[in-house]
């Protein structure tokens, strides 16, 4: 009988020159900064006469964070089912709005996150897994992020993504990316509006409020999936996960049923609501950005009954 590798958290050194430290930008470092960006906001809203703050920048800005999430979760939630586990193929459309909103979601090198995830799946719950929630919760949630095997890294892209033009140009240019979207375009943002005297405290609420409704999209998907997903919760909780992860969090038939690009049936306005990951997909296809979906059966849409 083949013996199990070493569990990762214990196998994995963890000492402060061991940090990932882009994991820590991106899970505890960035979130924070967003929380500060809206205090700052408040304060100087509140401080300085010349400044005003509207009630209608409230809705604004739980607008900016929900559409940021969404986006957010459709990248991963793309990535996850079509890149990851071959539920069909992406044309370059959909691959370059996939890219783009991982890179929002800071979701790191496609090639780590699939290499990642397919170890997951071959070692689920055992030893090996790289979160395995039984080595415990906090390790599951942020631990195997913190702290990384450097051969974890070193792994090449998968072979059936090497052919995928999308993946090698994002991976290839991946932190080169990242500081566009995340520096460059924020700060030609803030100068377009001061050029055009436009309000800058709009502004930085706005953009504070996406980036901490990324940091919630963050952690609800590593809770929601590597954590509660294999655990037992109850059904609000399944369905209020799944809403931070745009479906993600249904975990319970997702080691049985991989290679689904729904996780809901294709019916119900609910079910299309709840898992507005698979719903993109199946608008992707529609629009032809997409092609060969598969779906799990018991997913799929039921026959229309006729009469006679």
């Amino acid at each position: 009988m083949k013996a199990l590798p070493t569990p990762r958290s214990v196998a994995i050194r963890k000492s402060w020159s061991n940090l990932d430290w882009a994991s820590v930008f991106a899970a505890i470092i960035y979130p924070a900064l967003g929380v500060i960006g809206l205090i700052a906001a408040a304060i100087i809203g509140w401080s300085f006469s010349g400044v005003t703050l509207e009630w209608w920048y409230i809705p604004l800005a739980f607008l900016s964070g929900a559409v940021t999430l969404v986006m957010c979760n459709v990248g991963i939630g793309v990535l996850h089912r079509v890149w990851q586990h071959k539920a069909g193929e992406l044309h370059w459309p959909a691959q370059l709005l996939t890219t783009f909103n991982c890179v929002v979601a800071m979701q790191g090198r496609l090639r780590d996150w699939v290499n990642y995830h397919s170890q997951h799946h071959s070692l689920s719950d055992r030893p090996g897994d790289p979160h395995n929630p039984a080595e415990g919760k906090l390790w599951a949630w942020l631990g195997w992020l913190l702290w990384r095997d450097p051969n974890d890294l070193k792994r090449p892209l998968a072979m059936w993504l090497r052919d995928t033009r999308g993946v090698v140009i994002f991976d290839r240019h991946y932190s080169l990316i990242s500081v566009a979207v995340h520096l460059v375009l924020p700060a030609l943002i803030y100068a377009l509006v001061w050029a055009l005297g436009g309000s800058l405290i709009l502004t930085l609420i706005l953009h504070a409020s996406a980036v901490v409704a990324r940091g919630v999209q963050f952690h609800a998907t590593i809770l929601g999936v590597n954590v509660f997903g294999h655990l037992k919760t109850p059904a609000w909780a399944d369905y209020l996960l799944a809403l931070l992860t745009g479906g993600e969090a249904f975990h319970d038939h997702h080691h049985a049923e991989p290679s689904s690009a729904l996780h809901l049936p294709r019916r119900g306005v609910f079910n299309r609501i709840f898992d507005y990951n698979g719903t993109a997909l199946l608008i992707f296809e529609k629009l032809r950005w997409a092609r060969d979906l598969r779906i799990a059966p018991q997913f799929a849409a039921q026959p229309r009954l006729t009469l006679g």
